[in-house]
């Protein structure tokens, strides 16, 4: 006969999301513009993926590496923000266990993936700054390939972890979670155990692949920067570092919300937990909202291609 500290969670079925603690009057007046940023990305990356499948000229190590980062924010938004509007809208807080660990899997497995293709755009850039005479021949088709495949493997093994120890530990206190979604985290807190591996881990993973690619970033524009600066005008050093905007934007986005919500979520006690939710809700919308508003206002290419849909004019 088990004790009470001993039985395990998957005896039952479901875990219970609360949306946002403390702002349940708000949840509505709240849904509105995580709906409308939902839209913006739904619409903005399957316009980006429409418009580079559709023009010869845009099938390049750019814009494949582009075509990823849509399909990853429009999984890593999707796995999330849906179930969060049904909370807002239908008070549907259940979530079976296993569709709970198969969330958390496709959450922090696309964030992570997200994060290795923002270093493969990085190396494009080093690249077609500092050899553009070799940019066709350094990344050809087949090596774009093989870097997408590394990224996902990459985020895929290193994820699988997380739902195999969250699903390990006994949960006997409550099967409530103080959140919108089976963030990791969030879910290993309700065990009645030491889950210290899974904290341990989960900083790992945070400091090795995050840390990891934002110096392989610092590293990349470093060396750009260096090249930048060698140029003989001020014109060619703004035009050049120009075609690098909307990259460093890009990762602005995904990294300032992300460190902020995994950090929140470990060490902000003193952070009220509806702050803390709101913080992490943040790089879940907003970096796949913003990436092709970036990408269509800054990349000439595809805004003149825009341009030609909305104006029904042939190039």
């Amino acid at each position: 006969m088990s004790d009470s500290n001993t039985i395990n969670f998957t005896n039952y079925s479901t875990f219970i999301l609360l949306g946002i603690p403390g702002l349940e009057a708000a949840h509505v007046w709240i849904s509105i513009p995580f709906c409308t940023m939902y839209i913006i990305a739904i619409l903005g990356n399957f316009t980006i993926l429409f418009i580079v499948k559709m023009e010869p000229s845009l099938h390049g190590p750019m814009f494949y590496f582009l075509c990823m980062l849509s399909i990853t924010d429009l999984v890593m938004s999707t796995s999330t923000i849906p179930k969060m509007l049904s909370i807002f809208w239908f008070n549907s807080r259940e979530i079976s266990f296993s569709a709970c660990l198969t969330q958390m899997y496709f959450i922090h497995c696309f964030s992570t993936m997200e994060s290795g293709i923002l270093v493969a755009m990085a190396f494009d850039r080093y690249v077609a700054i500092c050899n553009p005479l070799r940019h066709s021949t350094i990344l050809t088709k087949s090596v774009v390939a093989k870097i997408g495949l590394a990224v996902v493997l990459r985020s895929g093994i290193l994820t699988l972890p997380y739902p195999f120890l969250a699903r390990r530990w006994p949960y006997c206190r409550t099967n409530i979670i103080p959140h919108f979604y089976c963030g990791h985290i969030a879910v290993v807190k309700l065990a009645c155990a030491d889950i210290r591996i899974s904290s341990y881990y989960g900083l790992f993973n945070l400091f090795s692949e995050i840390g990891m690619d934002l110096f392989f970033i610092a590293v990349s524009y470093t060396l750009i920067l260096r090249a930048i600066f060698r140029l003989p005008t001020k014109d060619a050093q703004f035009k050049t570092f120009g075609t690098c905007i909307s990259h460093l934007c890009a990762i602005l986005a995904l990294y300032i919300p992300d460190l902020f919500s995994s950090l929140t979520q470990r060490f902000g006690h003193n952070v009220p937990l509806h702050l803390r939710v709101l913080i992490t809700s943040m790089y879940l919308v907003v970096p796949p909202m913003l990436h092709p508003i970036i990408y269509g206002v800054r990349t000439k290419q595809i805004r003149g291609r825009l341009l030609q849909l909305f104006t029904h004019k042939k190039t």
